[in-house]
């Protein structure tokens, strides 16, 4: 759990760079699909999942 933590936040830090600078290159996008992949596997996946699924639920009654 220790590890997926941290490379989470490694991803987290780099992607933040790459957003900022604004040079998301193929490069970036494994960075972001591995961001994305170790998030899934700690405690925030199920609020994640919660959130999208309400905003899913809630974009056809606006």
């Amino acid at each position: 759990m220790a590890v997926t933590l941290s490379l989470v936040a490694l991803f987290g830090l780099v992607l933040f760079f790459l957003l900022r600078s604004r040079s998301l290159t193929p490069g970036g996008a494994f960075t972001a699909a591995g961001f994305g992949f170790f998030l899934a596997s700690t405690g925030a996946a199920d609020p994640i999942n919660e959130m999208a699924t309400a905003l899913v639920d809630a974009i056809p009654s606006i």
